[in-house]
């Protein structure tokens, strides 16, 4: 019967990530003892190990792609060292060395299909961004919009990173001479927004009581991606004591504890909005 499976489809992101593992792998391999590949030893068990899963997540379990460079992930050489003679055991050696080279130049290929994968997301997104329509699988780019508090802002992309999405900060981003809402419509094509509600500033009503608040440009952004991508893509981190705004009813926001259950919450929402969600990663963030 024939074989149709084929690869996993992975986003900017993801494919980034897998080329840090393979470069990761690569290091690791040139820096292992012979003498460990000949005598097979827990080490090099487990890194072969370590490569295999890493091609499964490249390219899937049993497909064409994955078949093509499966051998990486065997280092040993073959054969039991107990009682060889001298010529037996530089055999072996040279075996061992070979399989080395060899699975070095497997890895480096792989690296080389990824990042043709790479620039081919790249060139997507760019076109996505240049239409302003969403093309292909939903965006894993979230924009994180915060005031003043950089720890919570940092907690949230860390987080986000830790789950295969990309955070968006609008301050990383390059100004190209661009004002501020042309770096919105710029950076803006994302399948979610997250926005930090802290207590930055102070304002009241006429003659009322000052209370905390967020910033004002939070919440005109906040305004903005719900527009842009609608209620059920935005949600809202409210951390501390503050003011909501009045017209912020029937909104999703969620309390950003100090326990991190908000990670669970905000992961739920993600999955709501459509997005592909592993809890195993939630729970280890």
């Amino acid at each position: 019967m024939a074989d149709h499976t084929s690869r996993p489809s992975l986003d900017r992101i993801q494919i980034q990530r897998r080329l840090n593992e393979v470069g990761e792998l690569i290091t690791r391999v040139e820096a292992v003892d012979i003498e460990t590949v000949v005598q097979v030893s827990p080490a090099v068990t487990a890194l072969q190990a370590g490569i295999r899963e890493t091609l499964i997540q490249c390219f899937g379990e049993n497909t064409p792609s994955y078949r093509i460079f499966h051998n990486a992930g065997y280092l040993h050489a073959s054969g039991d060292l107990r009682g060889a003679n001298r010529k037996v055991i530089e055999d072996w050696r040279e075996e061992a060395q070979a399989n080395i080279k060899r699975v070095l130049n497997l890895l480096r290929e792989v690296q080389l299909v990824l990042r043709g994968d790479l620039a081919e997301a790249e060139q997507r997104l760019q076109s996505a961004e240049r239409s302003g329509s969403p093309s292909g699988p939903l965006s894993r780019r979230v924009f994180v919009v915060h005031g003043h508090d950089d720890g919570a802002r940092e907690t949230v992309a860390r987080f986000l990173e830790q789950i295969d999405f990309e955070p968006i900060i609008l301050h990383e981003q390059a100004n190209q001479g661009r004002t501020i809402i042309e770096k919105f419509e710029a950076h803006g094509n994302v399948g979610f927004a997250v926005v930090l509600l802290t207590p930055d500033d102070e304002g009241c009503a006429k003659d009322g009581d000052l209370q905390p608040r967020a910033r004002q440009n939070v919440v005109l952004e906040l305004g903005y991606f719900i527009g842009r991508l609608g209620r059920n893509k935005v949600c809202a981190l409210k951390r501390g004591d503050l003011e909501l705004p009045s017209d912020y009813q029937g909104v999703l926001w969620e309390t950003m504890d100090s326990g991190g259950g908000w990670k669970q919450k905000l992961a739920r929402e993600l999955k709501a909005a459509g997005h592909v969600i592993d809890g195993n990663k939630v729970m280890d963030a």
